[in-house]
């Protein structure tokens, strides 16, 4: 089982980067806790971690009109992780690509 699913790149993130606060944000395992995230940060991009921040992010509910009728649904919960690494280190995203 991997604790790490996603990192999420947004508008927020990016910013948060380019002005020197060393922030980024993973999608995670619901279930994981804020050590072991912190550990498969550190272990996977060989980074130092200095804190761990969670939230669970709410599905949002939608509603399609159709000509059968209205079908209503739900997105997934997921559980989000903001990550603030130690000064000097950084992680590249796309240094793989």
């Amino acid at each position: 089982m991997t604790i790490l699913k996603r990192p999420i790149i947004t508008e927020k993130t990016s910013l948060q980067q380019e002005r020197g606060l060393n922030k980024y944000g993973f999608e995670v395992d619901l279930q994981a806790t804020k050590e072991e995230i912190k550990g498969e940060v550190e272990q996977m991009y060989e980074v130092e971690v200095e804190s761990v921040n969670t939230l669970v992010v709410r599905g949002k509910r939608r509603q399609r009109f159709t000509k059968k009728g209205v079908i209503k649904g739900k997105s997934s919960n997921y559980k989000k992780a903001i990550v603030t690494l130690k000064d000097g280190h950084e992680i590249d995203f796309y240094k793989h690509i």
